[in-house]
């Protein structure tokens, strides 16, 4: 693993790298409240294959890269990083992975920039259209998935009250977060985290949410594959496969059976193959 720093517009990011210098550029791009370190395990077996992973700490996480303001964390913001990265190793084009947070940024830079990106393979969070979609629905898909992303309307609290629940009594309801991980999977991330600055930067992400920008996401026209797993708490089944709707391109729907949401750290190698296929169908 290579692990260094990179300047993108007027802050400083980290990154780690795995695989051969010339093999094709795999941008990995992490969640919340999670850091690289849930893909250590994904990039050791993509680079095993012939891929040069890139796992970016993206904006917030790094400590050279937080601005105070929240208005500095919206998606657009996001995606320029992710561009950005791109400028900075001097790559004309990469494939694109992300996991849960990572995943909007993705499918936001996907979007954006087709031209950027040579393929997208979005895990847990689908295309946020149809989440949306889904979301509004009065009926009892519609209920359901409400139910399970009530938890956004914590982490969008301002005054840092989200954070006074999250870091209560050590931290308990930030660890709560990761079940059902083992503790040496929750560590790098509780470690960081547990860091009111990084946490607030992190969940600045969540308050600088534009609804209206996301269901008015336009669809993908890169080749995409999506990975959803049977016992994600955050995302039913219903706006899962619904994504197929708002992909043009070559798509792909992954089903992990008895996978939580944390599907790197808890299915790296169906994630990797995941992965792998995505990336040949262009590259062979």
């Amino acid at each position: 693993m290579r692990a260094y720093h990179v300047t993108i517009g007027a802050y400083e990011f980290a990154a780690t790298e795995e695989g051969p210098q010339t093999g094709p550029p795999v941008v990995l791009l992490h969640g919340f409240p999670q850091t690289p370190a849930s893909w250590q395990a994904t990039s050791r077996l993509l680079a095993a294959e012939g891929m040069r992973t890139i796992a970016l700490e993206q904006r917030g996480y790094s400590p050279g890269a937080r601005p105070a303001q929240v208005e500095e964390y919206h998606v657009d913001r996001l995606v320029q990083d992710v561009v950005g990265l791109l400028d900075a190793l001097h790559l004309p084009s990469a494939h694109l992975v992300g996991h849960d947070w990572g995943a909007i940024v993705a499918w936001h830079a996907a979007v954006a920039h087709p031209d950027r990106f040579r393929t997208l393979t979005a895990v847990s969070v689908p295309h946020l259209r149809g989440f949306y979609e889904v979301l509004a629905d009065p009926g009892p898909e519609g209920e359901a998935q409400r139910q399970r992303s009530a938890y956004v309307q914590l982490f969008r609290m301002e005054g840092e009250k989200a954070e006074d629940v999250l870091l209560a009594n050590s931290a308990r309801a930030l660890h709560d977060l990761f079940s059902p991980l083992p503790e040496s999977a929750i560590l790098p991330h509780y470690a960081a985290l547990g860091q009111r600055a990084t946490l607030t930067a992190a969940l600045n992400w969540y308050r600088a949410i534009d609804v209206k920008q996301s269901v008015a996401l336009a669809n993908v026209t890169i080749p995409t594959t999506f990975v959803w797993s049977t016992e994600d708490i955050a995302i039913g089944r219903p706006v899962a496969e619904r994504c197929a709707q708002f992909v043009q391109g070559p798509y792909r729907f992954v089903e992990l059976n008895g996978i939580s949401h944390w599907i790197p750290d808890q299915a790296p190698e169906e994630l990797a193959r995941a992965v792998a296929d995505r990336v040949r169908s262009v590259e062979s």
